[in-house]
């Protein structure tokens, strides 16, 4: 079984979300993509919208797509969300585990939570984000963790000493950001295309964000 983790705060989850992630599990022939907001973020320390509004949102999106699944897992344990939590909480026998990335997020990956136990119990798919260029591994890691990888040409990855990959995958760049969301939404700007319908939706049922949704 192959499983993708997609993790964030979702809020709201949006088309970027979706297409990179749909891209990645047939490129990179996944089983399942699991979109698994977080309780708190240790990166982003900004007030978040409610922890099962955000997952009701994720909820909504994935309908209809045997290939996604919501995890309430991060949200169940509560306090800050440490991606080595969820992914040591995930690791069973018989399932290989991928995460995808943003090239922002592996940029910065000197500064998460045990990262250097990430790279080794976990793929990387790396996804673009727009404004941001890639780092490879001798770029973006100290020089002796750096020298456990190495590029695979035939397989076009890279592979590293605990026999784990870091891809780089090429998928479709949205320039669109929960933040500009939000901001669009509580300035009463539509933000039809930007989320699906159903999301837009329940934005403006619910009164998120501080104003209707066109």
């Amino acid at each position: 079984m192959r499983i993708a983790i997609m993790g964030g705060t979702f809020d709201p989850i949006h088309y970027g979300h979706l297409r990179s992630a749909e891209e990645v599990r047939e490129g990179c022939g996944m089983d399942k993509v699991l979109f698994i907001p977080t309780a708190l973020t240790p990166h982003k320390p900004d007030e978040l919208t409610p922890a099962e509004t955000r997952l009701e949102m994720v909820r909504l999106a994935l309908a209809g797509n045997p290939g996604f699944e919501a995890s309430d897992v991060e949200i169940k344990r509560g306090g800050r969300s440490f991606t080595i939590d969820t992914v040591k909480e995930l690791t069973m026998p018989g399932v290989e585990l991928s995460l995808i990335i943003g090239n922002d997020s592996f940029n910065s990956i000197t500064t998460w939570c045990e990262y250097e136990s990430l790279l080794e119990l976990v793929n990387l798919i790396v996804v673009e984000r727009p404004g941001y260029p890639a780092k490879k591994p001798g770029e973006a890691l100290p020089v002796a963790l750096a020298r456990k990888f190495w590029y695979d040409a035939p397989a076009e990855l890279y592979r590293n000493s605990w026999d784990r990959t870091l891809i780089y995958a090429a998928t479709t760049v949205f320039d669109v950001s929960s933040t500009d969301i939000r901001r669009r939404a509580g300035a009463g700007e539509s933000i039809r295309y930007l989320c699906p319908p159903a999301v837009v939706d329940y934005i403006r049922e619910k009164g998120l964000y501080a104003s209707p949704v066109k």
